[in-house]
């Protein structure tokens, strides 16, 4: 009961971001330019998303909690969410749905390739971030999971390379994806450790 609970908070918490930005918007609180600050709030929503994806198994690890394990599918999901958001936003209003000016976008703004990159590669993700595809996989499922990594490391990638003034907060969520690449690669290789000795 407390975690079916606790799973409608989580859902309702991670609708707050868009709600707070749709509320900014009917208020005028985005500035001179509010497309661009919904496009930079969605995209950014999504990375929040996708590294407190990354964040759980950490967490659940070093606080011997493993009942947090059960938000990482939820907040993946999110993440996909936001990002698609994100896009769209970006295809409706800025390429007004013209597939040519998306793929000279693509091709003149290396950011906005790696970016795309990053999308796509969630999808196969998502799609399979269920149990079911989970069993029917088998082992490829955590292999192809490990392209999570990729795909942060894309988005971070696209996040700093397309800020066009202040590089500190982008070098916040850099630090965040180092600390948990780094855990990683610590936990792998005392795995190794273990199983020598």
């Amino acid at each position: 009961m407390l975690y079916k609970i606790s799973k409608i908070v989580a859902h309702l918490s991670c609708w707050f971001p868009l709600g707070y930005i749709l509320y900014a918007v009917n208020n005028r609180l985005l500035g001179a330019d509010p497309q661009e600050s919904m496009l930079e709030l969605l995209g950014l929503w999504a990375l929040i998303f996708l590294f407190l994806c990354l964040s759980v198994t950490p967490v659940a690890r070093i606080f011997k909690k493993p009942v947090f394990t059960k938000f990482r599918r939820l907040l993946g999901i999110y993440s996909a969410v936001y990002l698609l958001f994100h896009i769209a936003l970006f295809f409706i209003f800025y390429l007004e749905m013209d597939f040519g000016y998306l793929f000279r976008e693509i091709v003149e703004r290396p950011y906005i390739s790696v970016g795309m990159l990053a999308g796509i590669l969630l999808i196969p993700l998502t799609a399979t971030s269920t149990k079911k595809m989970q069993r029917r996989l088998g082992r490829r499922w955590k292999k192809l999971h490990q392209l999570t990594y990729l795909v942060a490391i894309l988005a971070i990638t696209h996040f700093i390379w397309q800020t066009k003034s202040d590089l500190n907060e982008p070098f916040i969520y850099l630090l965040w994806l180092i600390f948990l690449l780094g855990y990683r690669i610590y936990q792998r290789n005392l795995g190794k450790k273990k199983l020598r000795t």
